[in-house]
């Protein structure tokens, strides 16, 4: 797959932004994604985001690290931080930020452990699909120290499906609403692939399944949460 998020950051990392990523998805219409909101510190976060970084506890993999806010807010607190990605433009953009543990690195192929697992900007993305989540939570659990959490957000977008009369209408081609087809463009590249947006209930139903309990911690503005999952 095109590094379309890799070339746009590392665009933006070396001064040569001229123009933003535009994203859409199954079931809405394009919409622009600035790219210095990829850049941001941590005063200009989202809540859910301030409260995992300030929960965030001894050693840390920042998984889909993408520019480094995240990672680099937690190394200025003195945390040891290894930032992960699959997009080689977001890690070389890590690693002239500072962040010397940056790896171009899927976390199915992580082998070491850690004290927290961070998955934010809709964390829930990698898991996929809804049948794929037990998979990919059985993995992470071999990843945690013991005592260790994972933090993670996501957003239940069932208010997405719902018409002017109050009904809602669903994808029959997906065994979950919030499984979407997601596309991403920046300049002359594009790229499609599976994301997942996934509802708190379901995240706890899936993390019974493997062993893990799932805490709310907080609740967003709309249908946003963060939860952390520990193991029981």
């Amino acid at each position: 797959m095109k590094d379309v998020f890799g070339t746009a950051i590392l665009d933006y990392q070396q001064e040569n932004y001229t123009e933003d990523l535009v994203t859409s998805t199954s079931i809405s219409d394009e919409d622009t994604l600035p790219l210095p909101y990829l850049f941001r510190d941590f005063s200009e976060m989202p809540s859910l985001e301030q409260t995992a970084l300030t929960l965030a506890k001894g050693s840390v993999l920042d998984v889909g690290c993408g520019a480094g806010s995240h990672s680099l807010y937690l190394k200025s607190k003195g945390l040891n931080v290894k930032s992960i990605d699959i997009s080689e433009g977001a890690i070389k953009t890590c690693q002239l930020k500072g962040l010397e543990h940056a790896q171009v690195l899927d976390v199915m192929d992580e082998t070491q452990s850690f004290d927290t697992l961070l998955l934010l900007m809709n964390g829930s993305g990698i898991f996929q699909s809804l049948a794929h989540t037990p998979f990919v939570l059985n993995h992470l659990k071999t990843l945690l120290n013991p005592n260790g959490q994972i933090l993670i957000d996501s957003s239940d977008i069932k208010y997405m499906y719902e018409d002017d009369d109050g009904g809602y209408w669903m994808d029959t081609n997906k065994d979950y609403y919030g499984e979407l087809d997601y596309t991403v463009r920046y300049k002359d590249e594009e790229a499609t692939f599976s994301w997942m947006y996934l509802d708190f209930e379901r995240l706890k139903i899936a993390c019974d399944q493997v062993g893990l309990q799932c805490e709310l911690v907080e609740q967003g503005p709309h249908f946003d949460f963060l939860a952390k999952l520990t193991l029981i």
